[in-house]
């Protein structure tokens, strides 16, 4: 897409596309690899930062090309230490990213579209409509502000991102694998590729396509109900990828590539909180080599949902465990702010950071 000017977003083309603009040009085409380098492992957002770069060469690549911006809008920190962000996109669109501090780890949980297309009945973000997907830089560039602010807020670096923000990012696959192989690459973040998870509600087309493109990154699928009639109360998705379906498309991707599965489980009082809710999801469980992380409900507005009692949770993962399942019960991080897991809506803040 061009600007009023004709000019073309520049991270959208591959350094071969840089190379040959700059052989029509009657430049010498290793300045592709300078312009790449600044635009991904050094993160500039402008081409007057490329200062190794001639003046008269900045000046041409901003007669032909753009960087779009992104700025963070607003900041709140959490009791907890966690700090929402809500990042303003060029086009004046908005999402939220989430920096979670801990003791041993610094995370990054970004974005991947604006809003979401797949009303699940306890997210915050799929009462929004979906409005696009992002782009890969838009990715990219939510991951170094939160790098920078895990270094200015707490003296060290990410050390995982997941893609667990809004919307379903298997349905923006081509833009979150570009966005991954940039944070991936020597020449980007240089970050490996296991310390970030993708979570998806089930699409079973893409799951098994992350199988054939052999991905090398942590797949975390959200559940949340081990039956299909209780799922698809909660998650319409089902519908059209039922549990069979999800069944078959995470053994295909476990036989492609070897890597574990997580199934995120959201206990819900009086719901899927049972013993009985236990067996489905180890039966399942047992399909691929899988773990479990148990999720505390986040309350939402408008939803009759509640957090299942302690001793429920306790019981179901010691039910789990009895029967060799790996089980971790993940706190809620930062939901005095609403940005805990289901929690994003793109709400302004009433108390800034």
């Amino acid at each position: 897409m061009k600007d009023s000017k004709g000019r073309v977003n520049i991270r959208t083309l591959s350094p071969e596309e840089i190379a040959h603009f700059f052989e029509a040009q009657n430049e010498k085409p290793f300045r592709a690899k300078q312009v790449y380098q600044w635009l991904w492992e050094k993160s500039a957002l402008s081409f007057d930062d490329m200062t190794n770069l001639s003046k008269s060469v900045r000046e041409l690549l901003s007669d032909h090309f753009l960087i779009h911006q992104m700025e963070i809008d607003q900041t709140q920190k959490s009791n907890d230490g966690t700090l929402k962000n809500i990042f303003k996109l060029y086009d004046q669109n908005r999402v939220e990213g989430v920096l979670i501090p801990a003791k041993e780890r610094m995370t990054a949980c970004v974005s991947s579209q604006v809003g979401c297309s797949l009303t699940c009945a306890f997210c915050a973000t799929g009462k929004l409509d979906r409005l696009r997907n992002l782009d890969a830089a838009e990715i990219y560039d939510q991951v170094v502000m939160i790098h920078k602010q895990a270094l200015a807020h707490y003296d060290a670096p990410l050390t995982n991102i997941v893609y667990m923000g809004m919307g379903e990012p298997l349905l923006n696959y081509a833009n979150v694998l570009k966005s991954i192989e940039h944070i991936t690459s020597p020449q980007g973040l240089n970050m490996a590729s296991k310390r970030i998870t993708v979570s998806t509600a089930g699409i079973s087309k893409m799951i098994a396509k992350l199988g054939d493109d052999q991905v090398k990154f942590n797949l975390a699928v959200s559940l949340h109900a081990a039956n299909d009639e209780k799922r698809s109360k909660i998650m319409p998705i089902n519908e059209s990828n039922s549990l069979e379906q999800l069944a078959s498309a995470l053994k295909y991707f476990y036989d492609k590539t070897g890597t574990q599965v997580t199934f995120e489980y959201i206990i819900f009082k009086d719901f899927n909180d049972s013993i009985s809710d236990a067996a489905d999801l180890l039966r399942f469980c047992r399909i691929v080599n899988s773990k479990v992380n148990i999720i505390e409900y986040n309350s939402i507005d408008g939803e009759k949902f509640e957090k299942a009692s302690d001793i429920k949770i306790e019981a179901f993962k010691n039910y789990l465990e009895k029967n060799h399942v790996v089980v971790n019960i993940r706190r809620s991080r930062g939901k005095d702010i609403a940005a805990a897991c289901g929690q994003l809506a793109n709400k302004s803040f009433a108390n800034k950071y």
